[in-house]
């Protein structure tokens, strides 16, 4: 959206000519990153031949004075800028990273003094409320009144801790139902500036959980059966993760195939065809399953008592499952339909 490019380079424009110097204009530049190349206090007070302290303490009395200016109206081209951000802003559920809301703007991945732009407007703006970022939120704006830096971050720990004692991934509806927001899209806006917090498929969790933030091919392909609750051949689980919203997909099926052999988790049960453990599979062989069957009944079994309990675990056809019975090195034929341990 050219328009909103315009309306955002105007408002840079128009509030970088209220600082009169040109000294204080380049610091405000440099620390912003206005050009797409931030710097560090040091490295400005070397090209201006100030000291670091120096240039910190013009900074902040730069924009004090900015923000004064901003209050008052003198910088016009700004009321435009910041009805565009706070549009967007309520569509994204009222905050956002600066790297969504930049691409919510400009309808296109962001430049870095596009985004930097942003946050410039957001720290001069009355309108709007700045989180820079640390260790534990992502820089972010949110219309002034959702609250300020301090109230904001306090929602994000509350969703944060809620999803901790909880000890698993939790829905937005699950969310909505123990929190008090007018909608849930606020709930994922606030959750989405924690660098705790992860989401996928309209599930939210902390990062470090694998079923919300997979981080390798495993954790990936436990998320696809997890998801779909159901056996799949491992083709079919390499088109699921080539078609999901994970991060990076590119996997070839031969590595998915490597993957599922050697993880515990997964179980063959047909074949190429995996289940997870946890829906109550156990590894092992047909054969392993019908000498497991038989010890537990303590009598011989009937051919269609074998080849219903074979099939409860394993997706084969009914002639395998005869043919296992025909090692006469382990089982013994009773009588003409029934079957038992060889002695």
């Amino acid at each position: 959206m050219e328009q909103n490019a315009d309306l955002i380079a105007n408002a840079i424009k128009g509030s970088l000519q209220i600082i009169e110097q040109d000294r204080e204009r380049k610091i405000v530049e440099k620390r912003f990153g206005l050009d797409g190349h931030k710097e560090t206090l040091e490295q400005i007070g070397e090209s201006l031949s100030v000291t670091r302290e120096r240039v910190r303490q013009l900074e902040k009395v730069i924009l004090i004075r900015l923000r004064l200016a901003a209050g008052e109206g003198k910088i016009p081209e700004l009321a435009a800028a910041e009805k565009v951000i706070i549009r967007s802003l309520s569509e994204l559920g009222r905050a956002a990273r600066i790297s969504v809301l930049a691409e919510k703007i400009y309808n296109r991945p962001a430049t870095a003094a596009e985004k930097s732009a942003l946050t410039f407007l957001g720290d001069i703006s009355s309108a709007l409320t700045i989180l820079p970022e640390n260790d534990k939120y992502w820089g972010a704006l949110a219309i002034a009144d959702a609250g300020d830096e301090k109230a904001i971050r306090a929602k994000v720990d509350e969703i944060v801790k809620l999803i901790k004692e909880n000890k698993q991934p939790l829905s937005l509806d699950e969310l909505d139902s123990r929190l008090s927001y007018e909608h849930p899209s606020q709930i994922a806006a606030i959750a989405s500036l924690s660098k705790a917090l992860a989401s996928l498929n309209g599930l939210w969790g902390l990062a470090k959980w694998p079923t919300v933030n997979p981080k390798n091919i495993r954790d990936k392909i436990y998320v696809i059966l997890d998801t779909r609750k159901e056996p799949m051949h491992f083709n079919d689980i390499a088109t699921a993760i080539a078609e999901s919203n994970f991060r990076r997909k590119n996997v070839t099926t031969q590595a998915i195939h490597n993957e599922l052999i050697k993880d515990p988790r997964f179980v063959l049960i047909g074949r190429g065809i995996y289940a997870l453990d946890t829906w109550g599979y156990k590894k092992g062989t047909v054969s392993e399953i019908i000498i497991n069957f038989l010890k537990n009944l303590g009598r011989p079994a009937s051919r269609e008592e074998i080849v219903a309990e074979v099939l409860k675990s394993r997706k084969v056809k009914e002639t395998t499952i005869l043919l296992n019975l025909q090692n006469k090195d382990i089982f013994t034929r009773v009588d003409k339909n029934s079957y038992t341990l060889k002695a």
